[in-house]
């Protein structure tokens, strides 16, 4: 019980959902009151009911914009830990042709609407490069998501002088992408990269010879699982 609590006490709201709670509450507190009013009288269950189904609505709002508070305690050296929660759909080596124009070993993690949207760094170092691109909004597994859909890309250079890239993909559902991170400062693994909402897809870019440390399918805790360890050079 106490390991819950302590659990319990570490999660809170992104500020990223403070607009969205807001207006919704807003607006279901003022429609459910004026349906009390006009079935007060008459049909008070028709009130009850649609409460119910306002509060579980706006409960899974909230969930969508909860944000653990988590810190890695592992060794950072070399170390790839997932960037976001999710399930690994892609482990494999493809062209990278934004900033690399080489092969890259590529790890997606994709995000599903009940997972949390907060995205971390995968690695420290300093950030290299930030680039923001309008572009479609499919289906984020789909592989053409990763070149067309909306998507911010993010290059950081670790302490060893390793290239990473991070994209993070808007999809069908997600369309609306933040990044925080800003070129030329530095980064660590427990600080927030950016946010994307309603879910959607984060890919890793590596690089080849980068030993792999999960698996497709596998659930990721983001800032949590490590996904690889870079080669040494």
């Amino acid at each position: 019980m106490g390991k819950r609590m302590r659990k319990i006490k570490n999660i809170r709201l992104h500020h990223e959902g403070n607009e969205t709670l807001l207006v919704m509450g807003a607006s279901l507190a003022v429609f459910n009151a004026a349906l009390y009013w006009l079935c007060r009288d008459c049909c008070i269950w028709v009130f009850y009911s649609v409460a119910a189904v306002s509060v579980i609505l706006y409960s899974i709002i909230v969930n969508f914009f909860r944000c653990p508070l988590r810190h890695y305690e592992g060794d950072t050296e070399r170390t790839v830990v997932a960037s976001a929660d999710g399930k690994v759909v892609v482990i494999e080596e493809v062209d990278e042709n934004e900033y690399f124009h080489d092969r890259r070993l590529m790890i997606s993690i994709f995000m599903s609407v009940t997972n949390v949207h907060a995205n971390w760094f995968p690695v420290e170092g300093v950030v290299k490069m930030v680039r923001h691109h309008n572009g479609n909004f499919y289906k984020a597994w789909l592989p053409k998501a990763s070149t067309e859909n909306e998507r911010s890309t993010v290059v950081i250079e670790t302490p060893e002088g390793d290239e990473i890239l991070v994209r993070q993909i808007a999809g069908a559902v997600a369309r609306r992408i933040v990044t925080y991170a800003k070129e030329g400062e530095d980064c660590v693994i427990d600080e927030h990269l950016g946010f994307i909402k309603f879910g959607s897809r984060v890919d890793v870019y590596l690089p080849l010879g980068t030993e792999v440390l999960c698996e497709i399918g596998q659930r990721t805790t983001g800032n949590q699982t490590v996904i690889a360890r870079l080669p040494e050079i």
